[in-house]
């Protein structure tokens, strides 16, 4: 189970056309912004990462302006994991339990959680939070990662269970993030 102490959200790749070009993107997009919501109101670091954004662009402005100035980690591998700035800033976490979301399933994301897994953390893939190009493709990609021993939840999954209480204080702010 996911514990506030063990949290962290990571948040691939969401940027500029490649964004627009995913299936179900409103979904995609809304989720992603519920989960940096509900991740910023109980106080729990983010990261996010643009795959060479001088030519896909920039994090997409609705998901940025949530973030506060977080800056995004730059990357050219498909998977996070061995950019140097990411793996050293989600080493000085100390957080074992990666939320996992953004885009593409199928490429980006199922690397960074293959490699992820191989390094001790727990994934915690947000399937109503993940897409690709395609329906396919994105499936397929979720059905990789479950079967490599990620965690399968859904975003009011996530936020409901880091909450685990209607009595906590921050249950109203939750409450209302995913209404």
């Amino acid at each position: 189970m996911l514990s506030r102490a063990a949290a962290v959200l990571v948040i691939i790749d969401i940027q500029g056309n490649l964004a627009q070009a995913m299936f179900d993107k409103d979904n995609l997009f809304a989720n992603n912004i519920k989960l940096i919501k509900g991740f910023k109101t109980l106080g729990l670091p983010i990261i996010i990462t643009e795959q060479t954004p001088e030519k896909l662009g920039k994090t997409l402005p609705a998901i940025a302006a949530e973030l506060d100035g977080i800056a995004p980690i730059a990357k050219e591998s498909f998977s996070c994991w061995p950019n140097e700035q990411f793996g050293e800033h989600l080493e000085s976490l100390s957080r074992r339990h990666v939320v996992l979301t953004g885009i593409e399933t199928h490429v980006c994301v199922y690397q960074t959680a293959l490699e992820l897994l191989a390094n001790g953390y727990s994934v915690h893939l947000v399937a109503d939070a993940v897409s690709s190009r395609t329906p396919e493709n994105r499936q397929i990609g979720i059905n990789a990662m479950k079967s490599v021993g990620a965690q399968i939840a859904s975003t009011e999954m996530v936020l409901f269970e880091l909450l685990r209480s209607a009595a906590d204080p921050k249950a109203r702010e939750i409450f209302k993030i995913v209404k």
